[in-house]
């Protein structure tokens, strides 16, 4: 199998884990249709090849004094590869998104303060190759 497709034990592996990320080995299972040890030994490969990178919660309430935002970049020419590196060394930016339109990078940003918050957008604007950022504060989740 080729490093682009998966199987559709795979998509039925991820599927689930997007479900409920905690799930037990037993539980994948039984969910997916396969034999325990079927699940375990596709996890442990989709974990191993990169294709499953960490596992995560969502919850249903915000975290009080969490100042989260998400900063539009742009770049300057082709230097997207090494601001990519630069901005994931940067403690606060969770994650970086490639995008279309105007900007070429959205950054996820989660820190505890305004003062921290600031210090992030220092950073991120220093990066060599950023040639303009525009941040928006997330206020409260009000859907989904």
């Amino acid at each position: 199998m080729t490093k682009d497709a998966l199987s559709d034990s795979d998509h039925a592996i991820i599927a689930a884990l997007r479900h409920n990320a905690r799930m037990s080995i037993t539980e994948l299972a039984q969910h997916t249709g396969l034999s325990r040890s079927t699940a375990k030994n596709r996890l442990d490969a989709l974990v191993a090849e990169g294709r499953i990178r960490r596992f995560t919660i969502e919850t249903d309430v915000d975290v009080e004094g969490e100042v989260r935002a998400i900063t539009l970049v742009a770049l300057q020419g082709k230097m997207s590869r090494q601001v990519i590196r630069a901005l994931a060394r940067i403690p606060g930016v969770t994650t970086v998104y490639a995008t279309n339109g105007a900007w070429d990078l959205v950054a996820d940003i989660r820190t505890d303060s305004l003062v921290r918050f600031d210090r992030i957008l220092r950073e991120i604007r220093e990066v060599p190759g950023v040639v303009n950022s525009e941040s928006c504060l997330l206020l409260a989740h009000v859907a989904g």
